[in-house]
């Protein structure tokens, strides 16, 4: 094994959980699976989420300045795959799927584990990568979900 692949392996070994990223801008939405979610302060309550330049939920975030973080719980890999797996260019995503809208106006979907609507305050360009920091505004806890863990094969194999 060559020192990127070793790099690779031990990153698999980070502990993440899973969430669907959604937001709206005008009359869209859309969400996407992401993985890659750190709390950066408690006060203000801030949150960071590493969004692809490629995903259409990138566009409609730039644009709209709000997102939402629903945080998937145990058993919900489907709901994950649902949402990672098509792209909401091509495909209405939640067409089946039931949700609300808080504060931003960001879909929050039904039966999660917990959900924070955030306002973007900033974002940095990152490659092929945006960070974008949200404040957020309204949040909800299902106190007796556990949130679901990634692992790559639930999704991959």
């Amino acid at each position: 094994m060559n020192g990127a692949e070793k790099i690779k392996e031990a990153l698999k070994k980070v502990v993440n959980g899973v969430f669907v990223i959604t937001t709206k801008c005008g009359d869209k939405v859309n969400g996407m699976t992401a993985v890659w979610l750190t709390t950066v302060s408690f006060d203000p309550s801030l949150v960071c989420v590493s969004i692809g330049k490629e995903h259409f939920t990138h566009n409609l975030i730039e644009k709209s300045g709000v997102f939402a973080v629903n945080i998937l719980k145990e058993g919900q890999v489907d709901v994950g795959k649902h949402f990672g797996f098509t792209s909401g260019r091509e495909t209405d995503k939640f067409a089946n799927i039931p949700y609300t809208t808080k504060t931003t106006g960001s879909p929050i979907l039904k039966d999660v584990a917990a959900y924070l609507d955030c306002k973007v305050t900033s974002s940095i360009d990152i490659g092929n990568l945006t960070l974008f920091i949200g404040k957020v505004l309204d949040a909800w806890t299902d106190e007796n979900a556990q949130p679901l863990v990634f692992r790559e094969k639930d999704f991959f194999e």
